[in-house]
């Protein structure tokens, strides 16, 4: 019997010390998106980590809050592999999400695939939350200028690869668009396993997909993770003293594609390209040499004169066949003979009579 009031007493405490331990101890939760499995907008098997939660009955996902240190990650379960064994070609992959982030300072909203679960060490610490991540590509859409990472303004787009020094960026001004106008903005992001070609698209919820990307990057994913698990996940933070932006997340799909290299096409842009470091190179004009416009001239001029004389010849032969001459008698030598003719008159003697009376 004095156990049990021991027992009674001291049950709150180990309650609160047990939950304290898993607290403290235990990575930061996440809830898994059950109720976005009913949602044609959202793929399956997706997690929430971080500060990342559902709103308005699941609808959609606010990744960040409006505080300052606030970090969140939607992350899809499933991983994949650029190297497939059951898979004649490389795998690409296109992923299209709608999102928005509101007015004011953050560090906006990142694209990253890395390979390797990083949910389950998701520190929120850092840009985006990925602090000690140095294998990922991340796709940013940034909101802040710093011109150290080599931001091209405070509304672009970056590829970054192990770091957060933007290896191109694009320029979201110039779609007359504002990343953090608080607007419903889409994004296109397709990577063609065939050409190395990673390329990025951006406009209005509810407008056509652009023709041409905002920017493009020449890389091989193959060689950089070869048979690894990737994951793939959509990162916001608001690492800075003063970040107050919410980001949220209306829809996201992602689906891999395996693209034979007869199927290789050449990049949008038919003027460029993108080299493996992810440069805009021109195509070069070639050097016009004298000679080798002489020679086509002479070439040309010869091939016009054949086809004249074709013609010609070809019109003789149908002339010819129309045309009637007329029959041809033979000419013989006529003699002409002149004989001198005397005429005499002789008149009616009652005529001359008549004259005389």
């Amino acid at each position: 019997m004095a156990k049990f009031p021991i027992f009674s007493c001291n049950f709150p405490l180990i309650f609160l010390l047990s939950s304290f331990y898993f607290l403290t101890l235990q990575p930061i939760s996440s809830s898994s998106l059950k109720s976005l499995n009913n949602n044609p907008n959202f793929d399956s098997e997706i997690a929430l980590f971080g500060d990342a939660e559902t709103v308005d009955a699941g609808s959609y996902v606010n990744i960040t809050r409006p505080s300052v240190s606030s970090s969140g990650l939607l992350l899809r379960q499933k991983p994949f592999k650029f190297l497939d064994a059951n898979l004649s070609s490389p795998t690409s992959f296109s992923t299209e999400f709608t999102f928005s982030l509101t007015p004011g300072s953050g560090d906006g909203l990142l694209l990253v695939l890395a390979p390797k679960d990083f949910g389950s060490t998701f520190s929120g610490k850092g840009p985006f939350g990925l602090n000690g991540e140095n294998r990922f590509l991340g796709i940013e859409f940034d909101t802040e200028m710093n011109g150290n990472v080599n931001d091209l303004n405070a509304n672009h787009i970056g590829v970054d690869v192990g770091s957060f020094v933007s290896l191109t960026v694009g320029n979201v001004s110039s779609l007359n668009l504002e990343l953090n106008s608080g607007e419903k903005l889409k994004s296109w992001i397709d990577y063609v396993a065939s050409s190395k070609r990673l390329e990025i698209r951006l406009s209005k919820l509810g407008e056509p997909r652009p023709y041409n990307p905002i920017t493009a990057y020449g890389i091989d994913l193959l060689a950089m993770w070869k048979n690894e698990d990737v994951y793939v996940g959509i990162s916001s933070s608001n690492s800075n003293g003063n970040s107050s932006q919410i980001s949220s997340v209306y829809s996201w799909s992602f689906r891999l594609r395996n693209i034979p290299n007869s199927m290789h096409s050449l990049p949008v842009n038919p003027r460029g390209y993108l080299d493996e470091h992810g440069e805009h190179l021109s195509v070069h004009k070639q050097r016009v040499c004298p000679l080798t416009v002489l020679a086509g001239m002479i070439f040309v001029t010869g091939c016009g004169a054949l086809v004249a004389f074709v013609v010609l010849f070809l019109w003789a032969i149908i002339i010819s066949r129309h045309t009637v001459f007329p029959a041809e008698f033979p000419v013989k030598p006529v003699d002409f003979r002149y004989e001198k003719i005397n005429v005499v008159v002789e008149k009616d003697a009652d005529s001359v009579k008549k004259q005389s009376i």
